[in-house]
C-alpha cells in the first residue's frame, strides 16, 4: 500500500516535472535554442573529459545552463501573471533572472575553457 502511494507520486511527479519541460520548450526560444545546443556539447563534453570529474564537470555546466534558464522562464511567467503593468519589482526579478542565465553561461564557458585549454 505504501509502496504503490509512493510509486504513483513519483510517477505524477515525473509527468508534472515533464509537462514543465515540454512547455518551456514549446515557449521559450532561448530554452530550444540552449537545448539543441546541448544535444551537441553533452556527448561532447563527456567525449572530451579525460576523467570522471572532468566529464561532470563539462555536462554538468551545459546542464546548469537549462536549469537555470527554466527557473527564469519560471520568474517571468509569474511576473506576467500578475499584470502586464511596469513596476520596478517586476522588471528587477526579470533582470535578475536574466542575471542567473548569463552567469551561467559564464560558468559554462569557464569550465569549458579551463579544462579543454589550460
Amino acid at each position: 500500500m505504501i509502496r504503490d502511494f509512493f510509486r504513483r507520486r513519483v510517477v505524477q511527479n515525473t509527468s508534472y516535472s515533464l509537462k514543465g519541460l515540454l512547455a518551456t520548450f514549446r515557449y521559450e526560444e532561448a530554452f530550444r535554442i540552449e537545448t539543441l545546443a546541448a544535444i551537441f556539447l553533452l556527448p561532447l563534453g563527456l567525449y572530451l573529459g579525460n576523467t570522471s570529474t572532468e566529464k561532470v564537470l563539462l555536462a554538468g555546466s551545459v546542464l546548469v545552463v537549462l536549469i537555470v534558464e527554466i527557473l527564469n522562464s519560471a520568474i517571468e511567467n509569474v511576473v506576467d501573471r500578475f499584470g502586464t503593468e511596469r513596476h520596478s519589482l517586476a522588471g528587477r526579478a526579470k533582470d535578475q533572472g536574466s542575471a542567473a542565465v548569463l552567469l551561467s553561461l559564464l560558468l559554462l564557458l569557464l569550465v569549458w575553457g579551463l579544462l579543454l585549454f589550460f
